[in-house]
């Protein structure tokens, strides 16, 4: 199993057509923003991490113009950290490369590709069902 993640892995793919790679968590933090602006602190605490860290991950992501931020409504010492027009496009990018199986699940029946849905569907209930960092 792990021969064949790693075999398909996508990073370089990733990177390739990004022009960087979104290791340290910023590819995470990106997707999450698909559904819209969150604060700082929100970001921070929906993954675990300290402010400066957040911070940081958000300044690399602004540095590729993929995110801004912007003053909040509702109160102007916080700030919504939002996605730009680049940024659409990267997770549209990303979406095409990692939402893409790798050719060999081509090769399986249609009863081996309902086999293996049901062993993943059993995998991701074990996990609790949030279906890690990419979906």
């Amino acid at each position: 199993m792990q021969r064949f993640v790693e075999a398909h892995s996508r990073r370089g793919e990733l990177a390739k057509a990004l022009g960087f790679r979104l290791g340290g968590g910023r590819g995470k933090i990106l997707l999450q923003l698909r559904n819209g602006p969150v604060t700082l602190s929100q970001l921070a605490e929906a993954n675990g991490l300290d402010a400066p860290y957040t911070t940081l991950i958000v300044d690399k992501l602004e540095a590729h113009d993929l995110v801004e931020r912007r003053p909040h409504p509702g109160d102007r010492r916080r700030k919504l950290v939002t996605l730009t027009p680049a940024g659409h496009q990267a997770i549209a990018t990303i979406d095409a490369i990692l939402l893409r199986p790798p050719p060999a699940v081509g090769t399986l029946s249609g009863d081996e590709l309902d086999q293996l849905s049901r062993i993943f569907s059993r995998l991701l209930d074990a996990d609790g069902g949030d279906g890690g960092p990419c979906r």
